[in-house]
């Protein structure tokens, strides 16, 4: 058989970046509106389910080349099937992210996807999967990794507090089930199309406004939202972004406060309780951010972090060109949104986990195992 690994255009030095944008809601269009500040890329249709969000997203595009020529569709099959597109943004609702994204990169496009990049640890898996056999460069969309936490970096692997003990992340909760009151469809919204995958329920206003995040059927809560930027975060500073826990604890209302990640090193990961904002860090010689909040100049280290210039937009855009890894590759995202997704895990089922990083299982637990992946609403799948 031939190989289904699809080649690299080739780049030269006046060559611009065509680009299709699906999901366009107020973080979508925040991202369009960064990737059209770059001169070289090309937007050359926009997404989304949602009349008003795809039209408002439009007008920005046709502002920006001062035309009107960039297409305008609900269907994301019409950006993604495009031969002259080379990468597509995707900042829909966290239950699309996967879907979408395969689908994409099965047809050639380079991906930046908003996070959480999945919805299960299965998605994740499969992501990078995809990624790697198609030679796709993907990068995972959290900016503060690196653009909020740098301090953090320098100052835990410049040795500030000596040999890692403990982090802590303060965020916000797991989500639950969806208890909204069903109100009418208005004009101009797919609904089906919304939900997509999801199971099916009535809509509500509140969820094609960036309200989907509390309910399990959309989204993983606080803890994959904030989480993927401050797990994120905590990760990379312990060198641990490669890598997932040994052993999640959920609190029990008595010895264990709050959820806990064991790593096989030792190093525990605690879900809030921190006093440093969203990021805190203990040591066997201090703490970090120092509690009376004056910090100290960070040691000055080279730390490896975006490449070619513009933030993370830039990077991206450098590696679409280069065919390097981006910083927050897939393989790193998939990682950051797994020990959020397990943490979720553990909170809903209100018990420990065993967990094989390398291999990706729960070990001794059949039922949590369950929740490693979902079904997807007919006809959409994986496969």
């Amino acid at each position: 058989m031939a190989p289904l690994v699809a080649s690299a255009r080739v780049f030269g030095a006046n060559d611009r970046i065509t680009m299709g944008a699906i999901g366009m809601g107020g973080q979508g269009r925040g991202d369009l509106n960064g990737f059209l500040g770059f001169p070289e890329v090309r937007v050359l249709a926009v997404c989304d389910v949602v009349e008003e969000h795809r039209l408002q997203a439009k007008a920005m595009v046709d502002g920006r080349y001062g035309n009107r020529d960039c297409a305008c569709t609900p269907d994301f099959y019409e950006v993604i099937d495009r031969p002259d597109i080379d990468a597509v943004l995707i900042a829909t609702p966290d239950h699309w992210h996967a879907l979408i994204s395969i689908e994409a990169m099965r047809r050639g496009k380079d991906v930046y996807c908003e996070k959480p990049e999945s919805l299960t640890v299965r998605q994740g898996r499969k992501m990078v999967e995809v990624a790697r056999r198609y030679g796709r460069v993907f990068s995972g969309g959290s900016q503060r990794v690196w653009g909020d936490y740098n301090w953090f970096h320098k100052m835990v692997r410049g040795g500030a507090i000596g040999q890692p003990l403990e982090a802590w992340v303060n965020v916000g909760g797991p989500s639950g089930p969806c208890y909204l009151e069903p109100v009418p469809t208005p004009p101009g919204v797919d609904w089906d199309r919304w939900l997509g995958p999801a199971p099916w329920r009535p809509f509500h206003p509140s969820l094609i406004r960036g309200g989907f995040r509390p309910y399990r059927d959309f989204s993983g809560g606080g803890m994959t939202d904030w989480g993927c930027h401050g797990f994120g975060g905590a990760l990379f500073c312990l060198g641990l972004h490669e890598t997932g826990p040994v052993e999640i604890i959920p609190p029990d209302g008595k010895d264990v406060t709050h959820l806990t990640y064991v790593f096989a090193n030792g190093i525990r990961i605690h879900h809030g309780g921190g006093w440093g904002g969203i990021l805190s860090f203990r040591g066997t010689e201090g703490e970090i951010p120092p509690r009376d909040g004056e910090r100290p100049p960070p040691p000055d280290i080279d730390i490896p972090n975006y490449k070619g210039r513009g933030g993370i937009f830039g990077d991206f855009l450098h590696c679409v060109r280069t065919r390097e890894r981006p910083f927050r590759d897939i393989e790193i995202a998939h990682r950051t949104a797994t020990v959020a997704h397990l943490g979720n895990i553990a909170y809903w089922l209100k018990r420990p986990l065993r967990w094989d990083p390398d291999k990706e299982e729960l070990i001794g637990d059949p039922l949590a195992s369950r929740w490693l992946d979902r079904a997807m609403r007919e006809p959409w799948t994986l496969a």
